[in-house]
């Protein structure tokens, strides 16, 4: 089973999925899954497709937000948005997870919210994003 780190209180990241851990995370209350890998990366990796269906037939909503390399200034807004908007907990993924807690974390602080603070929500999850986060 894919671990899931938690951020904040509504808001967790994970290495890729399976569409089975989709459906349990929505067994579990994640109101939103938002996926940030886009399909094909590797071989053995479950489809968009696949996982979409799973999330929603456990219940949660689903977004399709894939990152290649570093997201985008509208990526982390939409991504930002959509956590903003969720009816309860999110579970955003990829690879490992760092493209995912990236899009988050640069939509959080172009929003106003603390660059450190950020960083250390991310290094208590497990990510560095001392980098990522300067200037």
């Amino acid at each position: 089973m894919t671990q899931f780190r938690k951020v904040t209180d509504s808001f967790e990241v994970s290495p890729q999925i399976t569409p089975d851990e989709a459906r349990q995370a929505a067994a579990t209350g994640v109101a939103l899954i938002i996926n940030n890998r886009p399909d094909g990366e590797a071989p053995d990796q479950p489809t968009n497709a696949e996982i979409e269906a799973a999330a929603r037939a456990g219940g949660a909503e689903y977004l399709y937000l894939p990152v290649v390399g570093r997201p985008t200034p509208a990526q982390a807004k939409a991504q930002a948005e959509a956590v903003a908007a969720a009816n309860g907990p999110v579970l955003a993924f990829c690879r490992s997870g760092t493209r995912s807690i990236t899009t988050w974390a640069l939509g959080e602080a172009a929003a106003g919210r603390s660059k450190t603070e950020l960083a250390g929500l991310a290094a208590d999850a497990g990510y560095d994003l001392t980098a990522v986060l300067q200037g």
